[in-house]
């Protein structure tokens, strides 16, 4: 089973041999109250129980800072509870699983700004980014002439800086529960966020209370 809450909805989907069965609802907020039983009810609707599980996949951003922490810190609970991996993937990767050629895959991001990162078959190619539309447009020239896009922002960049758009081959919640799924047998680190900016709110400028002893 995967998920990912790093946008505006709660995705997740549950991978049964080499079926896929997935679910997004769309939210702005919520998504930690929404998650659990939304994953329980896939599972019931599919005669599954969360013992049946052999790992669990989580979308670690970018995108909203809590989404982000919502979904990882979930993944971690239940990897804990069931004895199971939990195995994080970026959503940047996901976006391309299953597209083969040169792709920049790209999510939008506050400020008019978008995450970018190049991959070649799957692999990248190039360290993610974040970085505006001129930034961007300095990503072109080290990219080959046959480059795609893919994300969100796809039709926009492809319409500034030329690159061609295509579509995705999956949603990204399967790009992750598929790319989870071929790596749940390596080792693997706990889930830990992917944070590319710094958090909107600025942190108090009062100094902090004493604790008490």
């Amino acid at each position: 089973m995967a998920f990912d809450t790093s946008a505006a909805q709660c995705a997740a989907a549950v991978l049964i041999g080499d079926r896929c069965v997935v679910r997004i609802d769309t939210m702005a907020k919520g998504q930690a109250e929404h998650l659990m039983p939304m994953l329980g009810e896939m599972l019931q609707a599919e005669g599954l129980d969360w013992s049946d599980l052999d790992a669990i996949g989580v979308g670690i951003g970018p995108g909203n800072f809590t989404g982000i922490r919502i979904s990882v810190s979930a993944a971690r609970g239940l990897a804990l509870g069931l004895g199971i991996p939990a195995i994080g993937v970026d959503g940047l990767s996901a976006q391309v699983f299953g597209i083969s050629g040169n792709v920049v895959s790209a999510r939008s991001a506050p400020r008019d700004r978008v995450y970018l990162q190049s991959f070649s078959n799957g692999a990248p190619t190039g360290a993610a980014r974040l970085c505006d539309l001129t930034e961007a447009a300095t990503v072109t020239e080290t990219l080959p002439a046959d480059v795609q896009v893919v994300g969100s922002p796809a039709e926009m960049l492809g319409e500034k800086l030329g690159w061609a758009p295509c579509p995705a081959q999956v949603t990204l919640v399967e790009g992750v529960a598929r790319i989870a799924s071929a790596r749940r047998l390596l080792p693997n680190d706990r889930p830990a966020p992917l944070y590319m900016r710094n958090a909107d709110a600025a942190p108090s400028k009062d100094p902090a209370p004493a604790l008490l002893p």
